[in-house]
Formats: structure tokens, sequence, C-alpha cells
């Protein structure tokens, strides 16, 4: 075939490639070669389908604890998703008000089928099974999710996740004054003691650096910072607004309230019990109304914030 019966939108793209691979010093006849001798891409071997498979491995003989290992395995999938969502409105100078939003929805997109999908926690399992395979996991416990903190600290300034009743006193203070005040540390003290689990001594150790860290580089980038400095007086802020409020009745209230309705049902104990098997104080930790955990509290009015949380246990609970 010679070169003037070969298709003209061929020939194109030949030339685009071979100015393309000029430019950085390569041959373009070696990367055909390439293309020429690979093998077509598959479905299974693009998303690693046999390792994903690989990667639920019970410590148990009992069934449902293949539920809880994939449950979990999603939910920090749907983590990375929101967390790569975050970044990039954050790695801009000044984010496109059309691509804050728009990612901003993303997030919620996925916070809302992470609520709406615990039902397979709630209803999914067995209480006997569940309470007999769940010993063989201590100390660990989703408490220790790294995404989820992650994304936390990447929404908002560190002092609106410092403990309520430290959050005036420490609101100058440094990173790591307040992120020893964080909320979530009071949820993983022993009743019996009042000393740090060593579910949380494991977390900390891991990662306190990196979380440190991490609320240092966003202090001038986290969503609620960049939406005070761009976005509050903009014809856009109504919509904006709407969707911030949003992600925070997802992953403030929603959220820890669906683990909340699980914890009730399969962990529920007299307190003696809890505090004489050295358990964790989720019941004072998980429901928002004792946190009041809000990543844009200036987004809230005084009777919303004093309530934060009674609606979904209203719908959920009372069934109104």
């Amino acid at each position: 075939m010679n070169k003037s019966s070969q298709d003209p939108a061929i020939l194109e793209k030949l030339e685009l490639l071979e100015a393309k691979f000029n430019a950085m010093g390569q041959d373009l006849s070696s990367y055909l070669d390439g293309l020429l001798y690979a093998d077509y891409l598959t479905y299974w071997d693009y998303i690693h389908l046999d390792t994903l498979l690989s990667l639920q491995t019970p410590r148990t003989p009992f069934p449902d604890e293949q539920i809880f290992i994939t449950y979990h395995q999603i939910t920090e999938l749907y983590f990375k998703l929101i967390l790569a969502e975050m970044s990039q409105i954050s790695a801009m100078d000044r984010p496109n008000e059309k691509e804050f939003l728009m990612r901003l929805q993303r997030v919620n997109r996925y916070f809302q089928h992470l609520a709406h999908s615990f039902d397979i926690m709630v209803e999914g399992m067995e209480p006997s099974q569940f309470l007999k395979f769940r010993m063989s996991l201590l100390p660990a416990s989703g408490f220790q999710s790294a995404q989820y903190r992650l994304i936390e600290i990447q929404a908002c300034p560190l002092i609106n996740l410092v403990h309520i009743s430290q959050r005036e006193k420490l609101a100058k203070a440094s990173v790591e004054e307040q992120y020893e005040q964080i909320y979530w540390k009071f949820g993983a003290t022993e009743l019996a003691t009042g000393k740090k689990t060593l579910t949380l001594n494991q977390f900390e150790k891991k990662y306190s650096e990196s979380f440190i860290q991490t609320a240092k580089n966003y202090l001038s980038s986290n969503i609620g910072y960049l939406y005070e400095i761009h976005y509050s007086n903009t014809n856009l802020s109504d919509k904006i607004k709407h969707a911030l409020r949003e992600f925070d009745v997802l992953a403030n209230i929603n959220w820890p309230l669906s683990h909340y309705k699980s914890a009730v049902r399969y962990l529920q104990k007299d307190p003696e019990d809890i505090a004489a098997t050295g358990g964790t104080n989720w019941q004072k930790y998980l429901p928002p109304r004792f946190q009041k955990v809000m990543f844009f509290p200036k987004l809230w009015a005084e009777a919303e914030t004093s309530e934060w949380g009674k609606a979904w246990v209203v719908k959920e609970v009372f069934n109104q």
C-alpha cells in the first residue's frame, strides 16, 4: 500500500506522534513495534481483578466475616476517591468556581453512597456470627481509618476538629497543640481507667506525624479556607454553600450515626460490661450531638448547631 492510498487521518496522527516523540528524543518506530507486539488489554488485567479478589482473608471460619472485610475495603476505596477530589481543589491557586462546585458535588455523591450502603453492616450480618469473629480482630477498629482522618484535616482548619471543650482555649494554639486535643482521641479511651486504648496508641504511633504535617500543609488550602477566601461572596456562593452544608451533614452526621446504628445493633452492652473488657466509649464518641464537629461552622445558625444530628435521629430512629 503506497502512502497516497492511506487514510489521511491516520497519516496526520502518525505525524503528530512523530513530532511528539522527536521532541523527547525518542524513536517513534520503536514504540510502534511495542504496540504491534503487545497483547490487547483485558478488563481483568486492567483492574487487577484476581489480586483484588484475593485481598479478603478472614481470620475465622464464620462466613459473615467476608462481608465485614469486603465492606470496609469498599469504604476505603470511596475515601480514596473523596481525597482525590479534595486534593484537586486544594492544588489550585484559585479553583475555578464551577470546578470547585463540581468536585464538592462528587465528594457528596461518594458520601451519600457510603451512608446509604451502611445497611450492609447494620442488617447484613448475623449478630451471633459478628460477635464471635469480631473478638478475633481486636484491637483493630474502623476508628483507625487514616483516610477518613485525612478527609477531616483537608476539609477545614484543625481547630474545628478540636474537642468542643477545648476549642475556645486553643483557638490560636499551634497545630501540634490542637492535634493533641482532636475530638476523636476522646473516643478511644478505656471506660474503666480513662487511659488511651491500644487501638489509639497504635494509630498515633503510625499516623500522628503525617496527620500533623498534613494539617500544616493545608493551613491555607483546606476546603473551608478556600471557600472563605475566594467564594463566600460570589454569584455561586449559594450553590457552593449548599454543597458545603451537605458535605458537613454527610460526613459529620449521617456517616457517624450510620456507624452508631450498627454499633447499637451489635455491641450494645451495659456500661459495666464494656468497662470490664477495656472497651472504648463509642456511645459518647459517635453521636454528633456530643462532639459538635462541623467542618464549616459559620454556615450554620445557632439553632441548627444546638440540634446537630437531631434530624437524623428523628428520621432513622423514630421514622418521622
